[in-house]
């Protein structure tokens, strides 16, 4: 369970891959602090971890993950997003992230807005029931409010820090990004169908 509250980025060093698998290998100054088995938000996705050598830590995505997400796409140098799971005796600063992405997105509109920035994304409108306006969603794990919801768009609005810390200020158009709607909203419209 993650937060959506991005702790620090890392860099793929490494990239191995055996069958349908591929296997990352990732520097990042969080690195020292992991340990074996430990559940981290790459992207927005849940991946365990493997193996830490110095300053590099190893996960592994199976066919699923590369599937669904915009893991697939990662190459040597791509900068990614990084929170470690969240401490239960802490504040939730962001929304319940749970690290299971839903779909991708692409970026099709960046604007500056004098000090702030707004992202517009396209996405398959199967999953419009689970977004709605001034709602939580997680963008390459980054707990962001969207607004000016469509059947398949919807945009965001980074402020400074975020853009500084995270790899957002990296996305260009057609840019794809991970997406996790809002686990209440999943719920909600679960139990709507059940009626």
């Amino acid at each position: 369970m993650f937060t959506g509250i991005i702790e620090n980025t890392g860099t793929i060093s490494e990239i191995i891959i055996t069958g349908t698998n591929k296997t990352f290998w990732i520097k990042s100054a969080l690195s020292s602090e992991l340990k074996v088995d430990q559940s981290v938000s790459h992207n927005g996705v849940c991946l365990t971890v493997e193996a830490i050598k110095e300053n590099t830590y190893q996960v592994t995505a199976i066919l699923e993950t590369l599937q669904k997400t915009n893991l697939n796409h990662w190459i040597l140098g791509t900068e990614i997003n990084l929170e470690r799971c969240m401490l239960m005796n802490g504040r939730l600063d962001g929304h319940i992230v749970q690290g299971h992405v839903d779909c991708t997105a692409t970026c099709i509109s960046i604007t500056e807005k004098d000090g702030s920035w707004e992202y517009q994304f396209n996405f398959d409108k199967q999953f419009a029931h689970f977004i709605i306006e001034k709602g939580s969603v997680s963008i390459n794990g980054i707990s962001l409010t969207c607004f000016e919801v469509t059947n398949d768009t919807f945009k965001v609005a980074i402020i400074p820090y975020t853009y500084q810390h995270t790899n957002i200020k990296q996305l260009q158009l057609e840019s794809l990004v991970n997406i996790e709607f809002d686990l209440i909203g999943k719920y909600v419209s679960r139990m709507a169908q059940l009626r």
